[in-house]
């Protein structure tokens, strides 16, 4: 840095010191929390200044080793670039504002321009700071749009907008999913070797409907993966839990989904765990789901599921709110969770031949007979599965539900996948990870906006040279 900063920031430091210190002689009686504010008030001025100089002082070295040895060079040919003029960028930093004054530079040979200073410091688009856009999109993503610039205001005495909040916010989830469906394709291209995963992994999909412009309803599907954990006994019953759950979700038709979900069951080791339970509510996809993703995987259907099919069984035989409906629901039950699914579903026969002409009680047998195979709770207990698929439910609530499906809320459909990407990486706790992946994106699609606007001017320039034949 340049000499003189010791003294431009000594002169900073004295003036915050003296400013506290005539402030706190007009204010005497001032509480704790308010002589906070006014030290964070002046702090802040100094930082902001202390940034735009450690900033253009780094830039400054770079340029000068850069003309020493190898000058700036264009990201698209290579040649080097020529300084065409000087621009001032103005930032929203905490507190206040910083101006960069940084050098465009032309390439002679293909006309293709950048500001190396933005690319030196890893600028996003946008008017705010990296760390300002990072906060933001970290509370777009847990809270309506409004409010999350609301509380960046709050934390950070930054004002930005709610269509700024939204912009930011959604840009970045988009960012997010044009890597992750990069990554899918790469991953199908290379076929690179999966990281190993546990001893035993919990795999579940289930849908939750969220509102989306014009009135309609639709339907985001969601992948949990969690890992098992043994069992314990409670209140005399076995009971086995999950954790380290991940999420991924899409609005999207199942086999899209099913393409995409690669990218989060490679990333847990879906492939390599020493075993896979895969418990669902039975939807017909989900069997080819599980085929793509681990196809020796132990197929299990939800307990709750079964018991819904079972319950209307028992109120069209036996009288809905009737105690025997009831008695007999409670005691198949039990007769599934310990005894299997034999004596169940003979009994729903039973029921049903009784009643042949009731088309209804006719669709839960079929949908029984047909997952038998998948309701052998007694021996998925004893080899330590879940019987239960609530971890996706909760899922549903958690990652879609409370973020996509609030008051007065209407989703267009570009921007649901961007905000369900968001609440995947909050909701499992990978925040840290995945920013600089969408750092990286955001500025790649950047430079691929620079170009697609050059191709475009250079286009129009051998359109307006070309001169009309003579008829």
């Amino acid at each position: 840095m340049r000499s003189d900063f010791d003294a431009e920031w000594e002169a900073l430091a004295e003036e915050v010191l003296s400013g506290m210190k005539e402030w706190r002689l007009q204010h005497p009686k001032a509480t704790l929390r308010q002589i906070e504010a006014a030290l964070d008030e002046r702090l802040g001025k100094m930082r902001a200044r202390m940034l735009q100089d450690a900033a253009l002082a780094s830039a400054a070295a770079d340029i000068r080793q850069a003309q020493a040895t190898e000058q700036p060079r264009c990201e698209a040919c290579g040649e080097v670039l020529v300084e065409r003029t000087v621009t001032e960028r103005q930032l929203l930093t905490q507190h206040n504002q910083l101006k960069l004054a940084r050098s465009y530079g032309v390439c002679r040979t293909c006309g293709a321009g950048l500001f190396p200073l933005d690319d030196e410091l890893e600028l996003l688009p946008g008017a705010l700071t990296p760390s300002l856009q990072e906060d933001l999109t970290h509370l777009g993503a847990w809270m309506p749009f409004d409010k999350a610039a609301q509380q960046l205001r709050r934390f950070r005495q930054t004002d930005v907008s709610r269509p700024t909040a939204e912009r930011v916010t959604e840009a970045a989830g988009a960012a997010y999913v044009a890597f992750q469906t990069a990554e899918v394709a790469r991953l199908e291209r290379e076929l690179p070797k999966p990281p190993a995963g546990p001893a035993q992994l919990f795999m579940s999909v289930d849908g939750a409907h969220i509102p989306v412009v014009g009135g309609e309803w639709a339907e985001v599907k969601t992948l949990v993966i969690g890992v098992v954990q043994p069992p314990a006994v409670i209140k005399g019953e076995i009971v086995i839990r999950t954790a380290e759950h991940s999420y991924f979700s899409r609005l999207t038709d199942s086999d899209t989904f099913q393409r995409l979900a690669l990218v989060e069951t490679q990333r847990r080791g879906v492939e390599t765990a020493g075993a896979v339970g895969f418990v669902t509510d039975g939807s017909e996809w989900l069997p080819k789901f599980a085929d793509h993703h681990r196809a020796d995987a132990v197929r299990i259907l939800d307990f709750p599921h079964a018991g819904e099919h079972l319950a209307a069984v028992g109120q069209a035989s036996l009288g809905e709110g009737s105690r025997e409906a009831q008695s007999w629901l409670k005691t198949q039950l039990h007769e599934l969770k310990h005894n299997g699914p034999g004596p169940v579903v003979a009994e729903v026969q039973r029921l049903v031949a009784a009643q042949p002409e009731s088309a209804d009680l006719a669709t839960h047998l079929a949908y029984l007979e047909k997952r038998t195979a998948h309701m052998h709770s007694p021996t998925f207990l004893a080899a330590g599965w879940p019987i239960g698929d609530g971890a996706v439910e909760s899922g549903n609530k958690l990652v879609v539900e409370a973020r996509l499906k609030g008051s007065g809320m209407h989703w267009a459909r570009p921007h649901v996948d961007p905000m369900l990407a968001l609440r995947n990486i909050v909701c499992s706790d990978r925040w840290d990870e995945a920013w600089p992946q969408i750092v990286r994106t955001l500025r790649q699609q950047a430079q691929q906006r620079r170009a697609e606007r050059r191709h475009e001017r250079h286009g129009a320039r051998s359109s307006a040279t070309v001169q009309p034949t003579a008829p």
